[in-house]
């Protein structure tokens, strides 16, 4: 069921495109057709599509009353096919939103049927939030010139850094985190480690993604970045002092949509939105019984791509995570605990290294900074 979910939600964003079908496209906007989900992606070397001028008027509109009206700011300036878009994908998210929030009011949160309206509700607020952040970086992105993903990433990256967490919950503030990143064709594996030296807190998780849709990461042949990825990981989460470990297992989509399918004004940005699902368990050393939960996974963000080929390349994300069982813990207030917002970077700089950055804050403030070493593949 939340497949289906899954597959509802990721099918707004690309039918949003086509909502027009019978009119002509914007100036400069390559078609869909052109950077297909699977096969032989097409190459678009030498393709410069015209971008749009910017104009403060649009600019200006996009703000106020554009921050409640997602289309006003390219409806100004004439862009017609882009204002209905938006128009329409706002209208998607406040539909979600109202058929998941409107039964959840009316049956008092009910356990019973709690797990899918949460995913539908989120999914509403997922497309508001992501409509939001595109009608802002569409009103200021003709301005510079956008980033451009990444056509080769290497098979493998380390990274080693130090991670920072003001709980006031816990003792813990001070953590080493080492981990690694593999790119096997379509295959994706990960691991990572984070450890307290002075309190013996613990967080292990490996994990790996399977390609459905869309171009390997390691070999895009054409400027296009949009998949769908199948994920699962394992992790465990020891807390020495208080004598419990946190363990489990965990399923989940993870698509993502390059914005310039959208418009030629998001061009260098875009969407990615996921759901899954874990189980979990408490396992206490003392005299009190392990205690086995599900939970509902669901993530939703707005990013852009950093570099225009070359050595310098990367991406940066704002992002939600309902997901209560990291550092950041969920935001305390509001129905249901949400979960916690973050904001991350990850850029290969010259050769083969980078840095990766990442702040989050829920009932925890966490922030995280890491040297990356990129192994074979291309500059």
């Amino acid at each position: 069921m939340k497949v289906r979910l899954w597959v509802l939600v990721l099918a707004v964003l690309p039918g949003v495109v086509q909502a027009r079908g019978g009119e002509t496209q914007g100036v400069g906007e390559l078609p869909v057709q052109a950077v297909p989900l699977h096969g032989e992606p097409v190459s678009l070397e030498g393709v410069e599509p015209a971008r749009p001028r910017f104009e403060v008027l649009p600019a200006a509109v996009s703000v106020v009353p554009g921050l409640l009206l997602h289309g006003m700011g390219p409806l100004v300036a004439g862009d017609t096919a882009t204002a209905g878009r938006h128009f329409l994908l706002e209208g998607s998210g406040l539909g979600l939103l109202i058929a998941g929030g409107v039964p959840i009011a009316l049956s008092g949160a009910s356990r019973r049927i709690i797990a899918p309206l949460y995913a539908v509700t989120l999914a509403g607020v997922g497309l508001l939030s992501i409509s939001t952040l595109a009608n802002l970086y569409g009103a200021v992105s003709p301005a510079f010139p956008p980033g451009e993903v990444a056509r080769h990433l290497p098979p493998l990256e380390l990274e080693v850094g130090y991670q920072h967490v003001v709980d006031p919950a816990f003792d813990y503030r001070h953590f080493v985190s080492v981990g690694a990143l593999a790119r096997l064709e379509r295959v994706r594996l990960e691991a990572g480690v984070k450890l307290s030296p002075d309190e013996g807190n613990l967080r292990v998780r490996v994990g790996g993604a399977y390609r459905l849709l869309g171009a390997p990461e390691g070999a895009r042949a054409g400027a296009d970045g949009t998949a769908l990825d199948l994920e699962a990981a394992a992790l465990a989460h020891r807390y020495s002092a208080e004598a419990f470990t946190l363990a489990g297992g965990e399923l989940s989509l993870r698509g993502r949509y390059d914005m310039a399918r959208f418009s030629p004004r998001m061009a260098g940005s875009f969407a990615e939105m996921g759901v899954g699902f874990a189980m979990q368990g408490y396992v206490y050393t003392g005299p009190v019984d392990d205690i086995l939960f599900e939970q509902l996974l669901f993530t939703f963000g707005y990013g852009v791509y950093l570099g225009r080929g070359g050595p310098f390349r990367g991406e940066a994300m704002l992002y939600y995570d309902h997901r209560k069982d990291d550092f950041p813990g969920g935001i305390k207030g509001g129905s249901g605990v949400p979960g916690y917002v973050g904001l991350r970077g990850r850029m290969l700089l010259t050769g083969p290294w980078g840095v990766a950055a990442e702040l989050q804050a829920g009932s925890a403030v966490v922030g995280r900074v890491s040297l990356v070493y990129a192994l074979g593949g291309e500059p």
